[in-house]
Protein backbone atom coordinates (compact mmCIF):
# COMPACT_ATOMS: atom_id res chain seq x y z
CA UNK A 1 0.00 0.00 0.00
CA UNK A 2 1.29 3.44 -0.72
CA UNK A 3 -0.26 7.17 0.27
CA UNK A 4 0.01 9.60 -1.49
CA UNK A 5 -0.73 13.50 -1.28
CA UNK A 6 -3.21 14.31 -4.10
CA UNK A 7 -4.62 17.62 -5.42
CA UNK A 8 -7.28 18.49 -8.14
CA UNK A 9 -7.09 20.67 -10.32
CA UNK A 10 -9.35 23.45 -8.09
CA UNK A 11 -6.09 23.17 -5.84
CA UNK A 12 -8.13 20.49 -3.00
CA UNK A 13 -5.62 18.86 -1.29
CA UNK A 14 -6.22 15.25 0.33
CA UNK A 15 -4.53 11.92 0.66
CA UNK A 16 -5.47 8.82 -0.75
CA UNK A 17 -4.22 5.15 -0.46
CA UNK A 18 -3.85 2.89 -3.46
CA UNK A 19 -1.76 -1.11 -3.90
CA UNK A 20 1.13 0.66 -5.39
CA UNK A 21 2.17 3.28 -7.99
CA UNK A 22 0.77 1.69 -11.23
CA UNK A 23 -2.25 1.30 -9.70
CA UNK A 24 -2.54 4.93 -9.12
CA UNK A 25 -1.40 6.13 -12.43
CA UNK A 26 -4.10 3.68 -14.38
CA UNK A 27 -6.63 5.15 -12.07
CA UNK A 28 -5.68 8.50 -12.41
CA UNK A 29 -5.17 7.88 -16.31
CA UNK A 30 -9.29 6.65 -16.26
CA UNK A 31 -10.66 9.71 -14.56
CA UNK A 32 -11.07 6.94 -11.71
CA UNK A 33 -9.56 9.27 -8.55
CA UNK A 34 -11.82 12.01 -7.57
CA UNK A 35 -11.56 14.92 -5.08
CA UNK A 36 -13.90 14.35 -2.27
CA UNK A 37 -14.56 17.84 -1.65
CA UNK A 38 -15.21 18.75 -5.44
CA UNK A 39 -15.74 15.59 -7.43
CA UNK A 40 -13.31 17.10 -10.07
CA UNK A 41 -11.34 13.97 -11.57
CA UNK A 42 -8.09 15.78 -12.99
CA UNK A 43 -5.66 14.93 -10.22
CA UNK A 44 -2.10 15.38 -9.58
CA UNK A 45 0.15 14.21 -7.10
CA UNK A 46 0.97 16.97 -4.96
CA UNK A 47 4.58 17.67 -3.18
CA UNK A 48 4.89 15.83 0.06
CA UNK A 49 7.77 15.38 2.33
CA UNK A 50 8.37 11.84 2.85
CA UNK A 51 7.48 10.66 6.68
CA UNK A 52 11.12 9.07 7.86
CA UNK A 53 10.55 6.49 10.78
CA UNK A 54 12.26 7.19 14.07
CA UNK A 55 16.13 5.13 14.29
CA UNK A 56 15.31 2.45 16.47
CA UNK A 57 11.36 2.34 16.38
CA UNK A 58 11.10 -1.76 15.01
CA UNK A 59 13.37 -1.92 18.06
CA UNK A 60 11.65 0.19 20.85
CA UNK A 61 8.08 -1.25 20.47
CA UNK A 62 9.18 -4.63 19.29
CA UNK A 63 6.09 -4.84 16.59
CA UNK A 64 6.79 -2.23 14.18
CA UNK A 65 8.59 -4.60 11.91
CA UNK A 66 6.98 -7.60 13.01
CA UNK A 67 3.86 -6.71 12.42
CA UNK A 68 3.96 -4.53 9.09
CA UNK A 69 3.41 -1.24 10.33
CA UNK A 70 1.92 0.25 7.35
CA UNK A 71 -0.80 -2.30 6.94
CA UNK A 72 -2.11 -1.74 10.36
CA UNK A 73 -2.34 2.10 9.64
CA UNK A 74 -3.83 1.90 6.69
CA UNK A 75 -6.34 -0.62 8.07
CA UNK A 76 -6.74 1.88 10.74
CA UNK A 77 -7.61 4.62 8.37
CA UNK A 78 -9.89 2.80 6.51
CA UNK A 79 -11.81 1.83 9.74
CA UNK A 80 -12.11 5.71 10.37
CA UNK A 81 -12.77 6.16 6.51
CA UNK A 82 -15.89 3.51 7.07
CA UNK A 83 -16.84 5.02 10.51
CA UNK A 84 -17.27 8.86 9.04
CA UNK A 85 -18.88 7.73 6.04
CA UNK A 86 -21.33 5.65 8.74
CA UNK A 87 -21.52 9.15 10.22
CA UNK A 88 -22.71 11.20 7.00
CA UNK A 89 -24.71 8.79 5.55
CA UNK A 90 -26.83 8.98 9.06
CA UNK A 91 -27.15 12.73 9.09
CA UNK A 92 -28.15 12.79 5.51
CA UNK A 93 -30.71 9.98 5.96
CA UNK A 94 -31.82 11.91 8.99
CA UNK A 95 -32.24 15.10 7.63
CA UNK A 96 -33.01 14.84 4.46
CA UNK A 97 -36.13 13.21 2.51
CA UNK A 98 -34.89 10.22 0.06
CA UNK A 99 -36.11 10.26 -3.42
CA UNK A 100 -34.76 7.46 -5.33
CA UNK A 101 -33.82 7.35 -8.96
CA UNK A 102 -36.21 10.60 -9.47
CA UNK A 103 -32.90 12.72 -7.76
CA UNK A 104 -32.46 15.19 -10.28
CA UNK A 105 -35.78 15.65 -11.83
CA UNK A 106 -36.77 16.65 -8.12
CA UNK A 107 -33.44 18.74 -7.14
CA UNK A 108 -34.25 20.53 -10.74
CA UNK A 109 -37.92 21.01 -9.70
CA UNK A 110 -36.54 22.72 -6.35
CA UNK A 111 -34.42 25.10 -8.13
CA UNK A 112 -36.95 26.15 -10.25
CA UNK A 113 -39.60 26.59 -7.77
CA UNK A 114 -42.27 24.11 -9.04
CA UNK A 115 -41.10 21.71 -5.79
CA UNK A 116 -41.13 22.79 -2.15
CA UNK A 117 -37.29 23.53 -1.09
CA UNK A 118 -35.79 20.74 1.19
CA UNK A 119 -33.01 18.65 1.18
CA UNK A 120 -33.41 15.17 -1.00
CA UNK A 121 -31.01 12.42 -1.44
CA UNK A 122 -31.27 9.89 -4.20
CA UNK A 123 -29.48 8.16 -6.85
CA UNK A 124 -28.14 9.84 -10.61
CA UNK A 125 -26.21 8.91 -13.01
CA UNK A 126 -23.26 10.65 -13.57
CA UNK A 127 -24.49 12.41 -16.59
CA UNK A 128 -27.49 13.59 -14.49
CA UNK A 129 -25.31 14.97 -11.72
CA UNK A 130 -22.72 16.73 -14.54
CA UNK A 131 -26.28 17.69 -15.94
CA UNK A 132 -27.57 19.36 -12.82
CA UNK A 133 -23.86 20.87 -12.21
CA UNK A 134 -24.05 22.64 -15.66
CA UNK A 135 -27.41 23.96 -14.59
CA UNK A 136 -25.42 25.69 -11.73
CA UNK A 137 -27.49 23.19 -9.25
CA UNK A 138 -25.55 22.66 -6.33
CA UNK A 139 -25.21 18.63 -5.57
CA UNK A 140 -22.92 16.63 -3.91
CA UNK A 141 -21.68 13.23 -4.77
CA UNK A 142 -21.44 10.83 -1.93
CA UNK A 143 -20.01 7.45 -1.63
CA UNK A 144 -22.68 4.96 -0.99
CA UNK A 145 -22.95 1.30 -0.08
CA UNK A 146 -25.83 -0.83 0.06
CA UNK A 147 -26.80 -1.71 3.90
CA UNK A 148 -26.42 -5.40 4.95
CA UNK A 149 -29.45 -5.06 7.20
CA UNK A 150 -31.68 -3.44 4.32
Amino acid sequence: MILYELQCANRHNFEAWFKDGATYDSQAKHGEVECPLCSDTVIEKAPMAPRVAKSGLAKDTGKAAADGTGEHRASEVAREILTAMKKVREHVEKNNEYVGDKFADEARAIHIGDAEERGIYGEATAKEAEELADEDIAVHRLPWWTRRNS
